[in-house]
């Protein structure tokens, strides 16, 4: 009897743990999938810009965040119910989760890396279509005005392009006549670049550090599974 009550004290605690583990798992998935949002509303607009911008970063983020709210939302049925063939499938998708986090932090930083090559010669790309290609022109200007920054060295920049004037969007005070003393002077690159390493570098570090999370939640789910194996074996001995 006694071993049976150790037991059934031990699946309170596990059944306990593991509650608690799934509603920080759940918000861990809102964390990253409010982080994938705000890649896709905030960091787009400067993304787009290089010749190596690709889409799909932030909505692996997005995906892996969705999974993690589903995935956490059904485990604490699992984990009520207390049986072991359910908690040992929450485990294995918490593994699933643990290498696609893995993966997205990992991605986040090579892409951080490619997408910065490809930002000089992306933005000299869209100095040349200013006043071209209307969408270019305008993710040029939200940076410009954003960042504080004028053309992609310097402002000298805008004066070698087919637009050959400095666009208003380089203005420090809105309305000004562009031109030197009245506009950024700095060169757009340098900024995009401090810009990226800060938010891409903390969101890539967000997602390995969280990545490691899930494997606690294996850990108590199959501890749990045990458990209940186990009274279920005393009961019948």
């Amino acid at each position: 009897m006694g071993k049976r009550l150790q037991t059934v004290a031990a699946m309170a605690c596990m059944k306990t743990l593991l509650m608690l583990f799934n509603f920080v798992f759940w918000l861990t998935g809102i964390a990253i999938l409010a982080v994938g949002i705000w890649m896709v509303v905030e960091l787009y607009k400067y993304m787009e810009l290089s010749t190596e911008f690709s889409a799909t970063a932030p909505y692996v983020l997005i995906g892996t965040g969705a999974l993690i709210i589903l995935v956490g939302s059904l485990a604490c049925c699992c984990t009520v119910k207390g049986q072991p063939v359910l908690l040992y499938i929450y485990g294995a998708f918490l593994m699933v989760i643990f290498m696609l986090e893995v993966s997205a932090g990992v991605s986040i930083y090579a892409y951080r890396t490619k997408l910065l090559e490809g930002f000089s010669k992306g933005l000299n790309q869209s100095l040349v279509l200013y006043g071209k290609d209307p969408e270019k022109a305008n993710d040029f200007d939200v940076m410009q005005s954003t960042l504080h920054c004028c053309g992609n060295d310097s402002y000298n920049d805008w004066y070698s392009t087919p637009y050959k004037q400095i666009p208003p969007s380089c203005c420090i005070e809105p309305g000004c006549v562009p031109s030197p003393g009245n506009i950024y002077e700095q060169g757009c690159y340098m900024k995009v670049v401090e810009f990226l390493n800060g938010n891409i570098g903390l969101v890539g570090g967000s997602a390995l550090g969280v990545a490691f999370f899930p494997l606690v939640g294996v850990l108590l789910a199959c501890c749990l599974a045990k458990n209940i194996n186990k009274a279920k074996y005393e009961q019948m001995a």
